[in-house]
Formats: structure tokens, C-alpha cells, sequence
């Protein structure tokens, strides 16, 4: 166990407790189990389970972890109310290294309207119920809640009376996303120097991000002297949600000559934990988010893909596969350069005279104003002279819902221009629409995510499809626009079926190519 003075930074991570506090973001026990195996194996230092006062759901998971998750410190939360510490000392009896978390309000604002307590009475409480809860285990936390709405004089007095207690842990929250780093910075300064004996005291930052700042204001806090940081996976939690697990762990790794601390996150982890967590709450984050999203390291303009293919530290400030991606992407669309394109056509083993490559490039913008991204299969059905519209066409639509069940029709133009009609039932329209078109093309896509959005404003405003799939346990995305999002989500998923086959075509080819020559 590291010392409150160890130059490595404690992850206390709650994405199974404030996290799971999101709105939509339950799991189940077992859920719960799998995201703790994979917390393990990220190498955070302690797990907060749940509250197991507030439901038995929570009971069950924390025996379920503690039963199977024995390295880190397992936490639960629990109020300071004797019933409550009892029931979670009861929770913590399966676990091999047990924390109990208690937390009161301090703050003026908490105490008057929430509590109705007086100052006298939260000190009392702090004390009598911290006591309690060491006299159940030895590792216990204590948590003022809103500590940086509270009067400082007296957030000194309240850490006093938890460490005189017995708290090994003293973690003054940003409950509210209040604060800025300048201000926690100083008073976590403040209260340490305050407290007797601090040095065998961890203290705790707890940011949340209504401001955007958890990370920033959690960073200020390791340097007012924070040992522990709770944060979650994604960032995830109530309103906006906490301090990133995987921004923080990578600013300190990345950042060290400045910061000269770490921590013990296994970070080539952090990407499929974080997917992981997806998976399980259906709760996607955005594309352009720092570490796991998709364009972490993903570049299309055409400077920065001329700088990268010189040297990637042009724009790039650590690895991809330091966090667990395969590598950085060049993606090909309308704001790439031939630089790019040249680079991805030699990588694919075409290797082109200069009039060459302006003829291709030139069909490359071309093909850029009919969709996003242009893949490997779409530059050598360019190399092989096949039209840009080669695949499948929507030609007409209809879908109709009988009883809980929906029927969608489809006809589509071939790539030799015959008509291919089928019908399929689903749960609902997308899901017959997609059944037929997988019919009609003979293409089976697997939906990870759909979502469809407005693009534009007034009557000029239309609808944009977007949907992941898999295919042979390969990731494709797709995306179609229209008035009509039905007709949107078939052209999103023909987006991604017309890729496929121009590939297989490409791919059968390619021997009698070899053949020949």
C-alpha cells in the first residue's frame, strides 16, 4: 500500500456508484461484476461498488465482486445513519480489502435546507459516525459533501474531528462542479496544513463537470496535495458526470516531467474498458472525445496528414496504442490532401505516375461529395475504374405496421441496373427496414449503435442516419441523409453494404489481376 506522501496518484474509481447515478446508466449485479473484472485488470486502486443501503441490487453486486475481485480496495457509500454503516460493514464482509465511505453535507446551503443541522450537530455526527464505521473495518473514508461551498474555517474543524476519529481518508468533494482550479488548489493547501499528523491522512479530490472543469479542478487538487482521485470511465455520473479516469491517468502520464507523478493504470487497457462500459449502459460517448473516442487519433485534413506521414509527433502528443487503439487513422475524406491519398494508395500496392494521380484524385474529391469517408474498397474500385455509384440503389420504400410488428418492403437497382424486391418483419420500422435490405443485397450487418439527428434548420433541414455495424467481427460506420429518416437510416445502412461488396468484387479480382500479368 503507497504511503499518503507516494509520488503515485490512488485511482478510486465510481463509475458502479456515481456513475451508475447517471440518468439511463443502471446495471445489473452481474453487470456490475463484469465492469469490475475489467476495472481490475485497468488497475485501479479501489472499486466503489454501490450504496448497499439503497437497494439490494447493490447488495448482491458487492458480494458478487467481493467473492471474485480480491486485489483492489472494494468501497461502498453509505450516509452517516448507524443503520446505513451496518448494512454496508455487512456488504463488505466478502471482501478482501474493505473500505467504508461515509459522507455528510457541510456546506451552509446543505446544512440549512437539506440537513437542518447546525454546525455543532454535523461535527457530532461526522464524529460519532466515523467512529462507527472504524469500529467495523480499518480503512474508512469520510467525504464532506460540498466541500467547496463550505466555509473554510469550518471544513478544517470537520477534517479534524473525521481524522481524530479515525478517518484514513479525507475526500473534499466538488459536488456541484462549482469550483476552478485556482481556488481548489488553495484550499486543499489550506486543509491539509490544518489538519495535526496530515501526512498519514490520504486526501481525496471528487470533481464533478458542470463547468467542464473535473479534470482541470482534480489536477489543481493533486498539486495542493491530493493523493487520491475518484473519477469514472468516460467520465460518466450524475448531471454531467465526474472527472474522466482516462483524461486524468493520461494527462499524468503524458504531462510527467511536469506533474512528477503517475499512476498504476495499465493504460493499452483504457480503450476497451471504456467500450466495454458502452456496451453495457448503452451510453455511446462522443466521437470527438479525448482519449476513447473514435477521432482521438484521427486525422483528415490535409496539413495534418502531410505532417503525420512526415513525422507523427506533428500531431500527435502520445501513442494510440498506449491507450489500446491499433493505430492512428488517416481518414480519407474532402478535406484530404494527395499527400494522403497517394500514402494510402501505395500502402494498398498502387503506385502511380503523376498523371495518374491527378486523374484518381480528382475522382477521390469526386467521390468525397457523395460521402464522408472513403475507404480502401472505395480507392481501388477507383484503381479499377469501376463507377463511383457502384452498388446497390434505393428505389422505392414501404413500410407499415401490423399490430406489434412492423412489414418494410424495399426495391433496389443492382449494380447491372435490374430490380431486386424483398420484405421483411422486425420490431419496428428500422429493424424490418434493415431485415429487408440485408435480404434483398445478401449483406448481414450486426447494429452495434444507430442514432439519427437533424442537419440544417427550417425547410431546409433533413435528416442524417448514422449507424455502427459489425461484419466478420470487423467495425464499419455508415451514414445516409434525407428528408425522410427512414429513407436516411436505408441509405446509411447501403452505405456501409455497397463498401462491403465493392470490396469482395476488388478482393476477387484481384487473383485473375495476377494471373494476367
Amino acid at each position: 500500500m503507497t504511503t499518503p506522501n507516494s509520488p503515485r496518484i490512488r485511482i478510486f474509481d465510481t463509475t458502479l456508484r456515481d456513475g451508475e447515478q447517471s440518468p439511463g446508466c443502471s446495471m445489473s449485479p452481474q453487470q456490475k461484476l463484469v465492469m469490475a473484472r475489467a476495472l481490475d485488470e485497468l488497475g485501479v486502486d479501489i472499486i466503489e461498488t454501490g450504496f448497499p443501503a439503497s437497494s439490494q441490487s447493490d447488495r448482491d453486486a458487492m458480494a458478487l465482486i467481493g467473492r471474485e475481485v480480491r486485489r483492489p480496495t472494494l468501497a461502498v457509500l453509505s450516509r452517516c445513519l448507524q443503520a446505513d454503516i451496518e448494512t454496508s460493514a455487512k456488504a463488505l464482509e466478502a471482501a478482501a480489502n474493505a473500505r467504508l465511505h461515509v459522507f455528510l453535507s457541510t456546506s451552509p446551503l446543505h446544512r440549512e435546507h437539506k440537513l437542518r443541522m447546525t454546525r455543532e450537530q454535523v461535527l457530532e455526527s461526522v464524529h460519532r459516525h466515523v467512529s462507527l464505521a472504524r469500529s467495523y473495518v480499518d480503512d474508512v473514508e469520510f467525504s464532506a459533501e460540498d466541500a467547496t461551498r463550505t466555509e473554510e474555517d469550518f471544513l478544517i474543524e470537520v477534517a479534524r474531528v473525521a481524522a481524530a476519529a479515525g478517518a484514513t481518508t479525507i475526500n473534499l468533494p466538488d459536488t456541484v462542479g462549482f469550483t476552478t482550479p485556482e481556488e481548489i488548489r488553495g484550499m486543499f493547501q489550506r486543509v491539509i496544513a490544518g489538519v495535526p499528523d496530515s501526512d498519514r491522512i490520504i486526501f481525496s479530490a471528487h470533481c464533478h463537470n458542470d463547468l467542464g472543469l473535473a479534470v482541470a479542478n482534480s489536477l489543481a487538487a493533486i498539486e495542493g496535495g491530493a493523493r487520491q482521485v475518484e473519477c469514472t470511465i468516460n467520465g460518466i455520473g450524475e448531471r454531467a458526470g465526474n472527472c474522466s479516469l482516462e483524461e486524468l491517468a493520461m494527462v499524468l502520464k503524458v504531462r510527467n516531467a511536469f506533474y512528477e507523478e503517475d499512476t498504476r493504470i495499465n493504460t493499452p487497457r483504457i480503450v476497451s474498458t471504456s467500450q466495454l462500459l458502452q456496451r453495457l449502459v448503452g451510453m455511446p460517448v462522443q466521437r470527438n472525445k479525448a482519449i476513447v473516442g473514435a477521432n482521438a487519433f484521427a486525422h483528415e485534413s490535409g496539413i495534418h496528414q502531410h505532417g503525420m506521414l512526415r513525422h507523427r509527433g506533428t500531431y500527435e502528443i502520445m501513442r494510440p496504442e498506449d491507450v489500446g487503439w491499433e493505430n492512428s487513422q488517416m481518414v480519407l475524406g474532402r478535406h484530404s490532401g494527395r499527400a494522403a491519398v497517394e500514402a494510402r494508395l501505395r500502402a494498398l500496392g498502387f503506385w502511380l505516375e503523376e498523371e495518374e494521380l491527378k486523374l484518381v484524385f480528382e475522382q477521390f474529391k469526386a467521390l468525397c461529395e457523395q460521402q464522408r469517408v472513403v475507404t480502401d474498397a472505395d480507392l481501388q474500385a477507383l484503381m479499377q475504374g469501376s463507377s463511383n455509384q457502384n452498388g446497390y440503389r434505393l428505389a422505392s420504400m414501404t413500410i407499415s405496421d401490423v399490430g406489434s410488428r412492423a412489414n418494410a418492403l424495399v426495391e433496389l437497382s443492382d449494380p447491372d441496373g435490374n430490380r431486386v424486391a424483398e420484405t421483411a418483419q422486425g420490431d419496428g420500422p428500422v429493424d424490418a427496414l434493415f431485415g429487408a435490405l440485408s435480404a434483398a443485397t445478401g449483406v448481414q450487418l450486426h447494429l452495434d449503435s444507430y442514432h439519427v439527428h437533424s442537419v440544417g434548420i427550417g425547410a431546409d433541414a433533413r435528416g442524417e442516419a448514422n449507424l455502427s455495424v459489425r461484419h466478420e467481427g470487423v467495425e464499419y460506420e455508415g451514414t445516409g441523409t434525407s428528408r425522410d429518416i427512414i429513407e436516411a437510416s436505408a441509405l446509411a445502412w447501403l452505405d456501409v453494404a455497397n463498401r462491403l461488396l465493392r470490396q469482395r468484387q476488388a478482393t476477387a479480382e484481384q487473383p485473375a489481376a495476377t494471373a494476367a500479368a
